[in-house]
């Protein structure tokens, strides 16, 4: 079991080059990935993109990177011509304009003027840069995926001992359910007798109680909570857990409510709400989990 909320770093620090990967995720429905880098690692933003989704599968992630290049690297010049003839034309039309000035139109002037020599864009995938970026980035997400993994396994507690608590209600209840239509059986009996004077139609009574006992009978649900309770524990050992245990929780919630609504019992009522708190409380737990 994961949890959604995590860090991790990775560095690679090699032959002048220094990559800083930093990975922070929090909850989100699906997986969601922001990536802040320098310009010179765009073409490589794909391959961040994959290598995260093997990693992770939900949550909003924002990866930051950091490079130094202190590399020694052949540099190439590129030199526009038609720039330097256009300074050039410029240059004779000005001498002829004005003969009077001193000409220092020399090579060094062309070299100086704006756009006529400028790097050259490298145009093929640095090797050295994608490896160690891959290295950086895979270091940074084990250690998320860590830290991932032990918030998770600190939920995974919390969660099984609320279902602890859920499971204990259900017994609670499951005790109290049998009560109710005895006791509003030996009540309407009372009530009859107070009214009667004693002259009690017994199998009416019986009738009557049958009648109540169908209608706030909770055998069901409380058979289908029982199931859920078996299955939440059996979902907690798998890894990827938080879409399977968010539908289960809705299922709890509606043995609940309709635990509720058939009560016709103060004690049993009391019990279902306390479990639905419990339910809510695990419901915002998963909220966290991958």
């Amino acid at each position: 079991m994961y949890s959604m909320t995590g860090f991790g770093k990775g560095d690679y620090r090699k032959d002048g080059l220094e990559i800083g990967v930093e990975v922070r995720s929090v909850n989100n429905r699906f997986l969601d990935v922001s990536i802040k880098c320098p310009h010179i690692l765009n073409p490589y933003e794909e391959t961040m993109r994959a290598l995260i989704r093997e990693s992770l599968s939900r949550g909003h992630i924002d990866v930051f990177v950091s490079v130094l290049d202190k590399r020694e690297k052949a540099r190439k010049l590129y030199v526009d011509l038609a720039a330097a003839r256009a300074y050039a034309e410029a240059a004779s039309t000005l001498k002829r304009e004005f003969p009077g000035i001193a000409d220092d139109t020399t090579v060094t002037f062309l070299l100086k003027s704006p756009d006529v020599v400028r790097p050259e864009e490298a145009t093929e995938a640095d090797e050295v840069l994608l490896g160690g970026l891959k290295e950086a980035l895979a270091l940074a997400l084990s250690a998320l995926r860590e830290m991932r993994r032990k918030e998770g396994e600190r939920l995974k507690a919390d969660l099984l001992s609320r279902m602890g608590t859920i499971a204990a209600l259900r017994e609670k209840i499951a005790l109290r359910a049998p009560l109710v239509a005895e006791e509003y059986r030996k009540k309407l009996t009372d009530r009859i007798n107070e009214f009667l004077g004693g002259k009690v139609d017994e199998s009416r009574i019986l009738t009557e109680a049958a009648v109540f006992a169908d209608k706030c009978n909770i055998d069901e649900e409380l058979t289908r909570l029982s199931s859920h309770i078996a299955e939440f524990k059996k979902i907690c050992e798998e890894p990827v857990v938080g879409r399977k245990l968010d539908f289960l929780v809705q299922e709890f919630n509606r043995e609940c409510n309709t635990v509720c609504s058939k009560s016709n019992d103060a004690a049993l009522t009391a019990y279902a709400l306390e479990m639905k708190n419990e339910i809510e409380k695990v419901r915002e737990q998963i909220q966290n989990l991958e």
